[in-house]
């Protein structure tokens, strides 16, 4: 039988998903190339099980993993947890793979021969790996693949791209590739789902290059551009270091009216607000209001954050007092970057009084302020004080 390969090297592939592809060497040669019946047979038994649906012709694998009485408990709970509605074949084939031990046989051995002993149909690939990945099974992803390689799956470009996504969730940037190769070779073309995932998959491996690649043969083939695809790249900018770029881009989206998600917004924000610099920090900040998505206190504390380690004290004051008239509670990160802006302005009486106002309005220290303000005093060389001052606003 030939054996199944499933190379551990990655390619490096074009982005642009032309069908110009030597589809015969990576037919032989990929895991993913489609499989012709063997020319010889296997050793089968007479009977047939015509109750179950499934035949009794099967390899001794199946055979033995039928029979053995030395299934753990952990095997037996699995296997009566099956769900009720699987058909016989499939839970056939899941009791094997619940068995599976790597020292007792091989993972494309045992598919071979549930294949041959029960002619599955897609119906029933999509119900073993429907279980395999809500159960998390570790050979998931193997059998996934064997499944792309075999006629009666009548595999089509949506499962090659959740294969190629999967392994993209996964950290697994040479196994997706190799996925996406076999579905060139297939002559299946790249959409916009199929597009979208590798965008995605090469913005979070931070290979922007890539991502930059795959994003303009989107824009070249006249694919959908959605808020996915964008944030993606967004992202990909972000990871870059190129927030002039990601900016760039989120504006390209709103020219279109397409807003990203808050979380890209976000990224970007703190991008700018690590690096101190406050223009930029405003602009992103004015940019979440314009899509329509009301800056909480943490969104609030990253455009502070900026004002402050940008030595823009007086901004960083007026951005803390616009957040509480807009009602927005401010959080202890926050209430401690203006306290920090106070402190590099020398003006001690100026945020006692805020604390005032903060304790009218049930605004309670956390750590992070108690600490700064245990500091700040310390430095005055008035520790007992403030300690005493701290403990009278606990026991309020």
């Amino acid at each position: 039988m030939m054996a199944y390969l499933s190379p551990k090297f990655s390619f490096t592939p074009s982005p642009i998903c032309t069908l110009s592809y030597k589809t015969s060497i990576l037919l032989h040669n990929s895991a993913f190339g489609i499989r012709k019946p063997h020319s010889h047979k296997f050793l089968v038994s007479n009977s047939v099980n015509v109750g179950g649906g499934v035949r009794d012709m099967e390899r001794p694998a199946l055979n033995r993993a039928r029979a053995s009485p030395k299934l753990s408990e952990e095997e037996k709970l699995a296997i009566s947890q099956l769900p009720p509605k699987m058909t016989n074949r499939c839970k056939a084939l899941m009791k094997l793979i619940i068995c599976f031990s790597a020292e007792n046989g091989s993972v494309p051995r045992m598919l071979a021969a549930w294949v041959r002993s029960t002619k599955p149909q897609r119906a029933d690939w999509l119900a073993v790996l429907k279980e395999l990945e809500r159960l998390n099974h570790f050979l998931y992803f193997e059998i996934s693949e064997y499944a792309l390689t075999e006629e009666s799956f009548e595999a089509n470009i949506r499962d090659y791209t959740k294969i190629i996504h999967g392994y993209a969730k996964q950290d697994k940037l040479g196994e997706a590739e190799r996925a996406l190769e076999a579905m060139k070779s297939h002559g299946l073309m790249c959409d916009q789902v199929t597009l979208t995932a590798l965008v995605h998959m090469y913005s979070k491996a931070g290979n922007l290059k890539m991502a930059e690649d795959t994003f303009e043969e989107m824009k070249l083939l006249g694919v959908l551009l959605d808020k996915r695809s964008y944030g993606s790249i967004v992202m990909a900018y972000i990871r870059a270091g190129k927030l002039t770029s990601a900016e760039s881009s989120l504006q390209e989206m709103d020219a279109r009216q397409i807003y990203a998600p808050r979380e890209v917004y976000k990224a970007l924000l703190r991008a700018y607000s690590m690096l101190g610099d406050s223009q930029g920090s405003q602009r992103v900040f004015d940019a979440i209001q314009v899509a329509g998505i009301i800056p909480d206190a943490k969104v609030c504390g990253l455009l502070i954050n900026a004002y402050v380690a940008s030595g823009k004290t007086r901004e960083a004051r007026i951005a803390f007092e616009n957040m509480r008239k807009s009602d927005l509670e401010p959080n202890d990160k926050c209430t401690a970057l203006v306290l920090a802006a106070y402190e590099m302005e020398n003006r001690l009486k100026e945020a006692l009084d805020l604390l005032i106002e903060l304790e009218r309005d049930n605004v309670m220290l956390g750590k992070e302020s108690s600490s700064l303000l245990v500091q700040w005093f310390r430095r005055l060389g008035v520790v007992e004080e403030v300690e005493h001052v701290l403990k009278d606003f606990a026991s309020r």
